[in-house]
């Protein structure tokens, strides 16, 4: 018996598989594979078996792993004294081909959304020297190598393994599974690594978002927590922006669009109807609620509607030092920040300082005389070809918007600007 212990095998191999009794007759064929995520969510808890015998009507009969052995072939047979159990109709089990094959889950590796085509199990010995077998889930398969043997189900299986065996292995390590319950719709969702999530870029998340299923996009999204899921939603595209946070509460949507970027807060409000846009800003914080309900009063293609609020400003004034504690204490995407805004008395923009001479400089050392780079503006109503035509021309990292009074509004970053291009063409 033991010589077949670590045996492969799958999902798509064993599915129909002919279960002997223990005098060596046909006694049922397989149908499906229980798992008890309660219990050992990496192993399979028992076989499903459709069963021949007379009289015991349609209804699968379920025969636990441990009932089990390899007989001298490699083939399933049932030991002395088993007894299948009818298949509890309540949803204990996970049930692989029935809740996993074919569903959608998130490659963290790959950074994209894969389907799974096949599951591959081995047979193990429990403890060592004993003949008590296990069935241990190793991983799901998501290339062509299990599509392909699904599709060849049926046939000799040294054939299938033959023609299987020439596309390569592209698979995800069950440890990287970690199933949850399971929605109405009878979809598994399958929750994967927070920690390896939120550190995927905004885009791949955003990506990923998008090629999932309703539910599944739904269920990774308030999985996330109110930063990263700001991040991802400033990525989507405003109809697919709509749709993640259409089911959740004014409550919900306000600690995220709290994270976010006030130009792109306000972007995805006026996106909304009145009634939800003023639901979702009276759950809101004062004061970013204010920044987001000033940005709403804007058209979206002018220079005032794709300006943030978010940027470093400081007296003409001030010294390097107080230029890096301003960034120590920034509340907002530090990433964007790549110059210093010099204010003078009345608060008008008079010169920019780029980051990287800060780091230059001796703390003490006044704004004013370090390298200034070119300062160019625009105005609030210029639009998006306005705004573009300036950043293609001075080759700029950023835009400070100025109102009538010639006071800086606010800043357009470079990747508004991608965004308005990509978004026009």
């Amino acid at each position: 018996m033991t010589k077949h212990a670590n045996q492969r095998t799958s999902v798509s191999a064993l599915m129909g598989a002919a279960v002997m009794d223990a005098q060596g007759g046909t006694f049922g064929h397989v149908r499906e594979f229980a798992v008890a995520p309660s219990v050992d969510a990496g192993h399979i808890h028992g076989i499903v078996l459709k069963v021949v015998s007379a009289g015991r009507g349609d209804r699968p009969s379920l025969i636990p792993i441990s009932q089990l052995k390899l007989g001298s072939s490699g083939g399933m047979q049932l030991r002395e004294g088993a007894q299948p159990t009818p298949l509890p109709e309540d949803e204990s089990y996970l049930l692989l081909e029935r809740d996993l094959l074919d569903q959608q889950i998130i490659d963290v590796h790959g950074h994209k959304v894969v389907r799974v085509n096949d599951v591959d199990l081995v047979w193990e010995n429990c403890q060592e020297d004993t003949p008590d077998l296990s069935l241990r889930i190793a991983e799901v398969e998501v290339g062509l190598r299990g599509a392909v043997r699904r599709l060849l189900k049926g046939f000799p299986a040294a054939s299938v393994d033959r023609i299987a065996c020439r596309f390569g292995a592209s698979v995800i390590p069950w440890d990287f599974v970690d199933l949850i319950d399971r929605d109405p719709a009878r979809r598994v969702r399958l929750k994967i690594e927070q920690d390896r999530l939120s550190k995927m870029h905004p885009s791949d998340i955003a990506d990923i978002l998008e090629e999932l299923a309703p539910a599944e996009r739904h269920a990774l999204f308030i999985s996330l927590d109110e930063e990263v899921a700001a991040e991802a939603l400033e990525e989507v595209k405003p109809k697919m922006q709509q749709a993640l946070i259409e089911s959740l509460d004014s409550e919900q949507i306000a600690g995220i669009v709290e994270e976010m970027d006030p130009g792109a807060a306000a972007d995805l409000l006026s996106e909304l109807t009145d009634e939800r846009s003023e639901a979702i800003l009276g759950e809101m914080d004062p004061e970013e609620r204010q920044e987001v309900e000033d940005l709403l009063e804007f058209s979206g293609d002018s220079a005032a509607g794709r300006m943030t609020t978010e940027y470093l400003s400081l007296p003409f004034s001030a010294r390097v030092e107080q230029a890096i504690a301003a960034l120590r204490e920034f509340e907002g995407d530090i990433e964007t920040i790549t110059d210093v805004y010099l204010l003078d008395e009345e608060e008008k923009i008079t010169a920019l300082v780029p980051l990287v001479q800060l780091l230059l400089a001796a703390a003490a050392t006044p704004l004013a005389d370090l390298p200034h780079g070119h300062l160019v503006t625009c105005n609030l109503d210029a639009n998006g070809r306005k705004v573009a035509e300036l950043f293609d021309k001075y080759n700029l990292r950023s835009l400070p918007v100025i109102d009538e009074e010639k006071h800086l509004a606010g800043v357009i970053h470079a990747e508004q600007v991608i965004a308005l291009l990509r978004a026009n063409r």
